[in-house]
Parts: C-alpha cells; structure tokens; sequence
C-alpha cells in the first residue's frame, strides 16, 4: 500500500515540470499565474485523487487546462491603442428620418399595415388578423399608405 505525498512535496518535486509547461503554452508573462492556478486547483483535488494515480501526468493535465484558460482570457481582453478610432456609421436606413416622419404622419392602420406587410413581409391574411379586419382592408389600407407616402416623396419610392 502506497502512501500519499504531502501536498508541499508534491509542489517541489513537480514544480518545476509544471511551470515549464506553463511557460511553454502561455509564455513567461503569463505563466506564474497559470502554474498558481493549477497548483490552486490540484490543492482542491488532491485528497480525492487515487494513491497510485500518476502525479505528475494528473498535474500537467490541470497546467495545460489552466493555461489555455489564461490563453482564452487573454484573447478576449480588450487591446489599448492610442487612437481610439470612429465609431462606425449607422446603416444606411437609420439616415431615413423624412420617411420616418412621413410614416408617422399615416393613419394607424395605413401605418401598421404598410410596416406590417413591406417591412416584416407578412401576408395580407395575417395583417388583417393581427389589425381586427378584413383581408380587403388590410390591402387597402398598404395600399393608400403607399399611396400617401409616394405622394410625399413624388416619385423617390419605387
């Protein structure tokens, strides 16, 4: 029967073995911090881990999963510059603030139905379901809307 290792002399006989891996996949910035982490972590685990179970292979498993958890990390951390640069532009169809207007100005249903069916794309079946009417009226009412949206704009809407 095999005894288990103090927890310290495990850290300085395999130490060293782990910090080589962590320098090896995150680099020597990086590397303290991962070997702390896997140290923190095999502390966790040790009094469960079996007495004959392969240290060193248990503990470099737990330094290459740490370590890629510091390369992942460190992927999504934020790069300074020194510019920092525009904003980007909104689209295109955010610089429509007449047509927003003049949608505005249409009756609600004229409205809703002219948004309903040109910009969600929804059949006139549906519209007249969701306004409380008839298919006819839900096509009339896109219709005129329409209508009253291309006589403001003369000719611009196609």
């Amino acid at each position: 029967m095999t005894v288990k290792q103090p927890f310290e002399t495990v850290v300085c006989r395999h130490g060293p073995t782990v910090l080589r891996v962590c320098r090896a996949v995150v680099g020597p910035v990086d590397a303290d911090d991962a070997w702390s982490e896997t140290f923190l972590s095999a502390l966790k685990a040790y009094p469960d881990l079996d007495r004959d179970a392969n240290i060193e292979a248990w503990l470099v498993t737990i330094a290459h999963r740490k370590a890629i958890d510091i390369t992942r990390a460190r992927a999504r951390r934020a790069i300074p510059v020194d510019d920092v640069p525009e904003p980007p532009r909104p689209p295109a169809s955010e610089h429509h603030d007449d047509l927003i207007e003049a949608l505005d100005r249409l009756a609600d249903k004229q409205r809703h139905a002219v948004a309903y069916h040109y910009l969600a794309g929804l059949p006139y079946r549906d519209i007249a379901q969701i306004l409380g009417g008839s298919e006819a009226a839900a096509r009339r009412a896109a219709a005129d809307g329409v209508a009253a949206l291309r006589r403001t704009f003369k000719g611009e809407l196609r």
